[in-house]
């Protein structure tokens, strides 16, 4: 994306319409390799730790975060008898023997309904903000993927909060679409409707400084690639490596918001399951405090490996998916103008 005055090499060439597609196939295609992952580690974790009735655990593939309430001891179907397994590869073996290949993909079926929609606003809004950034910023242009990222990331996750809130009442207490309505009429009647935006706050604290560190080291490792390898249009590998690298980086900055808002979600979840009264969220920083109390300061990074190995992936296959999707369609879109004037010259 260069820093032109005209609308579509600003855009990378390539419309709108053909960014969401781009991003749409990336969001998929990142569900389906990530899922398999997060799927073993639960269950790993459901063999060390069994999962008692009424509790909740936070299920991420990678796209999503999903708050799953246990029931009859060890969660849903996709995550009982999880069996004695030796290690993750013996884990993925033991799942395909027992339970055929189809269940590596539990769970996939809301992320689809959910994420790919957030996922294509997001990265949809990102290109045109940056697109846009880049002109109105001049010499400062570098920094527009900071800020593009950012604000992008703000947009998506309030439009999506609400649903968030909705699927998570869904999951915890198994309500009919009426009952669920009521729910929801009666909460804004009596706490307003900033209450469908409960949780907002720590998902900011958490995803905002991510997209902004994910998308600035992101465009600078791309660059500087392209430049050590002599080459105008980055290839798959570089994108590849280069939303790896910047996914981990930022990951292990937001680890801690990470960790309060995955405690934050789990604590609701389990006061909705028992239908009691969901207290006032604690603020961000209390609840920082509060596990340095218990767990000391290495608690706020807590899961550190985990998120690790799943970020890494996901952001690399995501971003080079949806690059690979947008070289496609500007080739397609190049090719489309060349026609006519080839057809004349002939």
């Amino acid at each position: 994306m260069s820093g032109q005055s005209s609308a579509a090499p600003a855009n990378g060439g390539i419309t709108p319409l053909q960014q969401m597609v781009a991003s749409c196939s990336g969001a998929i295609l990142t569900s389906v390799f990530v899922t398999p992952l997060d799927v073993v580690k639960i269950r790993l974790q459901a063999q060390k730790t069994p999962f008692p009735k009424g509790k909740c655990f936070v299920y991420c593939n990678g796209l999503m975060d999903h708050i799953c309430v246990c029931e009859n001891g060890n969660s849903k179907a996709w995550y009982r008898a999880p069996g004695y397994f030796n290690g993750t590869l013996d884990a993925f073996i033991k799942i395909i023997r027992c339970e055929g290949v189809k269940a590596l993909w539990s769970g996939l079926p809301p992320t689809l309904v959910m994420a790919v929609p957030a996922t294509v606003i997001y990265f949809t809004c990102y290109d045109q903000l940056c697109a846009a950034l880049r002109v109105w910023m001049g010499s400062h242009a570098q920094e527009a993927p900071l800020l593009a990222g950012a604000i992008a990331r703000v947009g998506s996750a309030t439009v999506i909060s609400p649903l968030e809130l909705i699927r998570t009442k869904l999951q915890s207490q198994k309500q009919s679409y009426r009952e669920l309505t009521e729910c929801i009429r009666s909460a804004v009647q009596t706490e307003g409707w900033l209450s469908l935006w409960r949780g907002l706050g720590p998902t900011l604290l958490r995803d905002v400084p991510f997209s902004a560190m994910y998308w600035y080291n992101y465009e600078r490792g791309k660059s500087w690639l392209c430049d050590r390898y002599n080459t105008r249009d980055p290839t798959f590998t570089i994108t590849f490596i280069s939303g790896a690298v910047s996914g981990s980086i930022a990951a292990v900055v937001t680890l801690p918001f990470d960790v309060v808002k995955t405690r934050r979600q789990v604590e609701t979840g389990e006061l909705q399951a028992k239908n009691l009264p969901c207290q006032v969220p604690s603020s961000t920083f209390y609840v920082m405090r509060r596990i340095v109390a218990q767990d000391g300061f290495g608690g706020l990074f807590a899961g550190f490996l985990p998120r690790l190995i799943k970020v890494a992936p996901a952001c690399a296959i995501m971003i080079s998916s949806y690059e690979f999707g947008k070289a496609f369609f500007r080739k397609h879109n190049q090719e489309r103008l060349l026609r006519p004037l080839q057809t004349s010259n002939t």
